[in-house]
């Protein structure tokens, strides 16, 4: 047993085809095929499927440039630059430019009326909690109730005095001349995999280029105007600097590695990242506080600052791509299921009615081969009274005279047959030199037997085996061994001779050996008669009289019988070839 499953190994299997001889099915295969490897190659071109790739790894930095004057309320005129806007550090590739604010001079630790804010007014000293204080306090309520106006009284905090009162930024923007501040943008990336450095900064670039560069004229230029960052972003300068907001400079590398088609310049875009709508938000636009710290008279003071401002976030994305034999082979091989998509088509077309349906036919009996597992042997049994065939499972405990149908099909008249018992029954057809006399007046050579109670024809024999308990007949009547037509089509000798001859011109004379060939024979031509062209995937079995009529007629010398054997059925037209 081992060494029987080392050889099965050692074996190759193969598909099974059909090949269709059709001008319009061979043009339209080929032009099928054309157009998927059209559709492969502009896929491979197009997403560079042939390449190994690797994501980029950059570091940003950024120097924004720009000098500003405005009026504050209070202070008079001041002048802006790089180190009173650009405000505290930022997060990692990024940077802020403050466009407005709210002033609130002089302030001193000391205690003063709480700011008027989500309803906490007082109108005695037990509305306020000595040492309470809330996410909202400026400071730490001390427990008395003062005037904060003619009309209004608050709770008294210690804090910084004044407090702070103003909540809504200017508008216009104080600082709104920002937009005109330029950011200059230096970005260096790198692909570990290929060991390749690059920087948006290009090697042609020098001093008089990025003094004399423009966005509008070179879309490599890495000095920016901000003004025209957040107009690209699809927003407009003078209505974001009110409140402040977040926008994405987004740099992607999208580089080609390859030698004949190098390629990697960064491409800029731009978009406004935070919610631009203050009444869709709790808290719109960006803010942070910051103060200026001086001594008057021995008292320390300061200048409390709300900076309203844009912060620019620099995002960088990119990946490289280099020519890889081996992604090639991948991608070659992950494509070629496509091509099953023809074979689909193709199927999908013979079965429609743009073909017709004995085409269909043809093609789906050639290309599929159905094979019945041998536990579930399938047995067709033709009765003389029913016209149809019927298909039941064998079993090996029931009379298979008793087995109920699985389904039932149509009896289809094999041709060949036909046409050779046409020729018998033509005149003098019977006459045959040294023929033996008529089967039908021979003594019957045996009485006959008990009568099974499976049998209705009253001729069969009883048998031990279940499969073998079957007659011609499905209700009482005549036996169909008694019909003339089975003598002359199954028992008659010389036709079966020459059915053999035909089968193999060469063999010797008949003789005594020659009665086992001429006993099958005769099973085969019982079967292209009563079953016709049977499915290939069922056996048809004879009925107990007519195995037993025959077996009288060419009795086998020592007694000794295969018995019950499924066999596919041989149809005489493949024997005899439908000129017999």
């Amino acid at each position: 047993m081992p060494c029987c499953n080392l050889l099965g190994l050692c074996q190759y299997d193969t598909n099974k085809l059909v090949r269709i001889q059709s001008v319009r099915l061979g043009s339209l295969k080929w032009s099928l095929n054309a157009a998927i490897l059209l559709f492969i190659c502009i896929m491979m071109l197009w997403n560079r499927k042939y390449q190994e790739f690797d994501l980029v790894v950059s570091s940003v930095t950024t120097k924004v440039k720009g000098v500003a004057q405005t009026r504050l309320p209070g202070v008079g005129d001041v002048v802006w630059d790089v180190v009173d806007y650009s405000g505290p550090s930022q997060d990692k590739n990024s940077f802020f430019v403050v466009t407005n604010v709210i002033v609130t001079k002089n302030q001193q630790q000391g205690k003063c009326p709480e700011a008027p804010r989500n309803g906490r007014l007082c109108r005695t000293d037990k509305d306020c909690e000595k040492g309470a204080w809330d996410q909202q306090s400026h400071g730490i309520q001390t427990g008395s109730c003062v005037k904060f106006d003619l009309l209004k009284k608050t709770c008294e905090v210690s804090a910084w005095c004044p407090i702070e009162s103003k909540t809504t930024p200017p508008r216009p923007a104080l600082l709104e001349a920002a937009e005109n501040f330029t950011v200059l943008i230096k970005n260096n990336i790198r692909f570990p995999a290929f060991n390749f450095f690059r920087r948006n900064i290009l090697p042609n670039m020098n001093d008089a280029y990025l003094r004399s560069c423009q966005r509008g004229n070179d879309s490599l230029c890495p000095i920016f105007r901000l003004g025209d960052v957040v107009r690209e972003a699809g927003e407009k300068f003078s209505v974001m600097a009110v409140e402040g907001g977040v926008i994405g400079i987004l740099i992607k590398w999208e580089c080609n590695l390859d030698r004949l088609m190098q390629r990697c310049l960064p491409r800029y875009s731009f978009r406004r990242l935070d919610e631009k709508e203050s009444n869709r938000t709790l808290y719109p636009g960006l803010n942070f506080r910051y103060a200026k710290y001086n001594t008057v008279n021995g008292v320390e003071e300061r200048t409390l600052y709300k900076a309203f401002g844009i912060r620019f976030d620099v995002m960088v994305f990119g990946q490289a791509g280099r020519f890889s034999f081996i992604q090639l082979i991948i991608y070659i091989g992950s494509t070629l299921s496509y091509y099953a998509l023809t074979t689909v088509l193709l199927d999908w077309l013979i079965g429609t009615s743009c073909y017709s349906a004995e085409v269909g036919q043809n093609y789906s009996e050639k290309k599929v081969e159905p094979v019945q597992d041998k536990q579930k042997c399938v047995l067709c049994v033709s009765y003389v009274d029913e016209s149809n065939i019927r298909l039941v499972k064998r079993s090996l405990k029931k009379s298979l005279q008793d087995v109920k149908p699985m389904s039932f099909q149509p009896r289809k008249e094999d041709t060949g047959h036909l046409r050779a018992a046409l020729c018998l029954l033509k005149p003098g057809a019977a006459a045959d030199q040294g023929a033996q006399p008529p089967l039908d007046h021979r003594p019957d050579p045996k009485p006959k037997p008990h009568r099974p109670a499976w049998c209705r024809c009253d001729c069969c024999t009883p048998s031990s085996l279940p499969q073998e308990e079957l007659c011609c007949r499905r209700s009482d009547g005549a036996c169909i061994t008694s019909s003339p037509l089975f003598e002359q089509l199954v028992l008659r000798r010389p036709l079966l001779e020459a059915v053999l001859l035909y089968r193999d011109p060469l063999s010797p004379p008949a003789d005594r050996g020659r009665t086992t060939a001429l006993r099958h024979c005769a099973y085969t031509q019982y079967i292209s008669w009563r079953f016709g062209d049977a499915s290939n995937d069922t056996h048809p079995a004879i009925p107990r009289c007519c195995v037993q009529r025959v077996r009288e007629e060419y009795s086998s010398p020592d007694g000794q019988y295969s018995g019950f054997r499924p066999a596919n059925m041989v149809s005489m037209e493949a024997c005899a070839n439908g000129e017999l």
